[in-house]
């Protein structure tokens, strides 16, 4: 049985008039479980493989995706429900075949006719990945009762037949209905696109630099998908009356803006879902703001809990003290240093990158020798290598930089896919 355990890291301590309260919950799920097919009560477990096959993919390029979605089937546990969506500026079911538009269990029958049917795929056509969603929120819908759902998606291009109205409008009529997780395979496809698909959908976004790299990734992330035995599970954030939420962020092991997501429980209570759990811990930050009190009083400012299936599983409690002692006021909580630093690494290198693409190398320069700095105060060793390849770092501790000519494009994207990556405090 999964057991749940948080921990609140903070300083507690406002000077005199202070407002804004800031704390690190962390929160480990142990006991999680594998997904196994559930009884009809409980809920059942659903995978969506969807694999570009637009006329860019060409034929090596289909063959390898159809290739690493075999070894995603090869992770699927028996009695899941699963399907394969092939996209490109339509998307057609490539599995079960298209006369049977619902999801099946997976068995070595079921796996063994599968893996056949991706033999037949082949390029041709542009890329429409709104269409892409829709069609699996559709698939999802042909089983009521799934709990859990989740899908893979692979792109090689840009969202070319579709305008980014159209796209925008499918996110939106998907988000909440599964999760997804999102690779982008070569230099041609754009990562901002990408991205907000995949943060709608509470997945990850990579880039998978050449097709040898796909198996092993698909493989990968199937794993992790049937290692979360906890189907869903929803953090929800207590306020006292009079105060503001200012917002409610995943800063480990990614970040996410959990804010847009909040739907209200009551009338002080805000609740955030955070998909599916296996055995792994993750961090939030929640920041406050309260209605200052006289020196000497102490109030709640906060209860944050994770909810399974509408029960509390864990709960940890955010406070506020005033103080007229400075010494006591001036502290940074380590953990909300160092995760803060990390969400501002982030924009940096995003801003940057978009400096740099629109051709203002003064902003690049300055945003992404503020991303060295910060990648050196929080001890990302990973970014500072990934950001060494994009500019020359002259002082890393002042953040002075020059712009590299002659990137190789993936590395930039890989700097901006890994952006959202986090490492955790490091040990004092």
């Amino acid at each position: 049985m999964a057991e749940f355990t948080a921990t609140v890291h903070q300083n507690e301590f406002l000077p005199d008039g202070g407002t804004d309260v800031h704390a690190i919950v962390s929160i480990t799920c142990t006991g999680a479980g594998t997904v196994t097919p559930m009884s009809s009560a409980s809920g059942e477990a659903g995978e969506i493989i969807i694999v570009d096959v637009s006329g860019s993919m060409d034929v090596q390029g289909v063959q390898a995706a159809a290739y690493a979605a075999s070894a995603a089937l090869d992770q699927i546990v028996d009695g899941v429900y699963f399907a394969i969506i092939a996209g490109n500026h339509e998307a057609a079911l490539c599995y079960p075949d298209g006369m049977s538009a619902a999801m099946v269990r997976m068995s070595p029958q079921t796996r063994l006719e599968a893996k056949r049917s991706l033999q037949r795929l082949a390029p041709g056509g542009g890329t429409a990945m709104g269409r892409w969603l829709m069609a699996a929120a559709q698939l999802f819908g042909t089983v009521p009762a799934l709990t859990k759902k989740h899908a893979i998606l692979l792109t090689d291009g840009a969202n070319q037949h579709e305008t980014p109205q159209e796209l925008s409008w499918a996110i939106e009529q998907v988000r909440g209905r599964f999760q997804a997780d999102c690779r982008g395979l070569g230099a041609a496809w754009q990562v901002a696109e990408v991205r907000r698909i995949a943060e709608a959908l509470m997945g990850g976004v990579e880039l998978i630099r050449t097709w040898d790299g796909l198996p092993e990734d698909f493989a990968r992330l199937m794993q992790q998908s049937m290692g979360r035995g906890i189907a869903d599970a929803q953090l929800r954030v207590w306020a006292p009356q009079g105060a503001e939420i200012l917002f409610v962020k995943q800063v480990s092991p990614t970040l996410e803006d959990l804010s847009p997501r909040r739907t209200q429980i009551n009338p002080l209570t805000g609740g955030y879902d955070t998909g599916a759990w296996g055995d792994e811990t993750r961090d939030f930050h929640v920041a406050v703001r309260l209605a200052p009190k006289a020196v000497g009083q102490e109030q709640l400012a906060s209860r944050v809990q994770l909810a399974v299936g509408g029960q509390v599983v864990a709960q940890g409690l955010v406070k506020a003290r005033w103080s007229a002692d400075s010494l006591l006021t001036a502290q940074i909580s380590p953990e909300v240093a160092h995760y803060t630093g990390q969400t501002e690494l982030a924009s940096a290198i995003q801003d940057g990158l978009r400096a740099k693409a629109l051709g203002d190398d003064a902003t690049a320069t300055s945003k992404l020798g503020r991303a060295v700095q910060l990648a050196r105060e929080t001890g990302d060793e990973a970014a500072t290598s990934r950001l060494a390849r994009v500019v020359d770092i002259e002082d890393a501790a002042t953040g002075r930089v020059r712009l590299r000519r002659n990137v190789d494009k993936l590395d930039e994207m890989e700097l901006d896919t890994a952006s959202t990556k986090t490492t955790r405090v490091r040990p004092t």
